[in-house]
C-alpha cells in the first residue's frame, strides 16, 4: 500500500513539475542557456558585420545610388 501511494505521489509531483511520464528520465528544455545566448549574439554580430561590409563597399554603394537615382528621375 505504501509503495502504491508513493508512486502516485511521485507521478503527481512529476506532472506538476512538467516532467510528463516518470519513466522517460528527461526534463523539459524550455529555452536557451546563457552560454547559448552568448553564442547566438556573437553569430548575429558577425553576420551583421559582414552585411555592413558588403553594403558599404564601393561597388554596392554605387549600384544603390544608381538605383535610387533612376527611381527619382523616372518619368510617369
Amino acid at each position: 500500500m505504501y509503495r502504491v501511494m508513493r508512486a502516485r505521489v511521485w507521478m503527481a509531483v512529476c506532472r506538476v513539475r512538467g516532467l510528463g511520464r516518470v519513466g522517460r528520465g528527461r526534463g523539459r528544455d524550455a529555452g536557451m542557456a546563457t552560454s547559448e545566448y552568448a553564442v547566438g549574439i556573437l553569430a548575429a554580430v558577425g553576420i551583421a558585420m559582414a552585411f555592413y561590409k558588403v553594403v558599404t563597399s564601393d561597388a554596392v554603394s554605387a549600384q544603390l545610388a544608381a538605383i535610387v537615382s533612376r527611381a527619382l528621375n523616372a518619368s510617369v
